[in-house]
């Protein structure tokens, strides 16, 4: 893994200029460009916003506590890191068998595709943190949030979110080469992920729900969990995770990390024959 890594940061450019050229062909027939990695977040957190925040908002308010008033902000917030996250594994299931000719004429470390993918969706996640940013000092004026050393979170949650999502993208990348059943599974797995996470609801109404205790915390071993706890302590301190749940979710990440590059030198001979 030493030796791949390596490798794969001597080859830092390629990544990079693939990265650039994904972002201009996704881009390049939109009237509008980038601002859809925009306009499609800010429109699901306005829909969320009326069910949770005005339908439900008793219950997501109580959680809360002083910070209620600012749900928009929370809302955003999980919804902008989610984006990263579903796109990124969406992106990253075909990363090689939507670029076959790409893989087998370049000489480059084919792991470069697909944390390509991952790359080329936390730029667009990096495009909305002025707005996050801006919607925050809306609420701190309006003495709403206090943010302070909870801002050191945000490079932690994208280090450990960034750490997770490489291993996941060069396991699936490898294995839908080999069974294309993966890349229709993950539809259904991204669904379900999104509302098994507290990115549109506190974590606090799960602990406080009358599921069982084992649920709950099979619950809480979902990495993603502690993740999105804390992007949501960037603004909400009270949010960041226990010394337990961080620890987990570190560790659950690395060890995704060295599993799927594992698994992607394992399976890279039988991928190539394949593509």
């Amino acid at each position: 893994m030493t030796s791949g890594v390596g490798a794969l940061w001597s080859h830092r450019n390629s990544l990079r200029i693939l990265v650039r050229r994904d972002l201009a062909v996704k881009y390049q027939q939109s009237a509008l460009g980038y601002f859809w990695s925009l306009i499609e977040p800010l429109g699901m957190g306005a829909i969320y916003w009326f069910v949770f925040g005005v339908l439900y908002s008793r219950d997501t308010n109580r959680h809360l506590g002083d910070a209620a008033g600012s749900y928009p902000l929370f809302l955003i917030t999980g919804i902008f890191a989610w984006m990263w996250t579903s796109s990124a594994l969406s992106e990253a299931t075909n990363a090689l068998t939507g670029q076959s000719r790409l893989i087998t004429t370049m000489n480059l470390p084919r792991q470069v595709f697909p944390i390509g993918r991952v790359a080329g969706r936390f730029a667009e996640y990096a495009a909305g943190v002025p707005i996050l940013a801006a919607i925050a000092i809306f609420y701190a004026a309006h003495g709403r949030i206090e943010p302070g050393w909870s801002l050191l979170a945000l490079p932690l949650a994208v280090l450990v979110q960034a750490t997770l999502l490489i291993g996941v993208a060069l396991l699936l990348s490898a294995c839908n080469v080999l069974m294309r059943d993966v890349e229709r599974f993950m539809r259904l797995v991204i669904r379900v992920l999104f509302y098994a996470t507290p990115i549109i609801y506190p974590l606090g109404l799960v602990r406080s729900s009358g599921l069982p205790e084992w649920l709950k915390v099979g619950y809480e071993l979902n990495p993603l969990v502690g993740i999105f706890q804390l992007h949501h302590a960037v603004w909400y301190p009270d949010e960041f995770p226990a010394a337990r749940m961080l620890v987990t979710t570190i560790g659950i990440s690395v060890l995704v990390l060295v599993a799927g590059w594992w698994a992607f030198r394992r399976l890279e001979p039988a991928v190539l024959k394949e593509l």
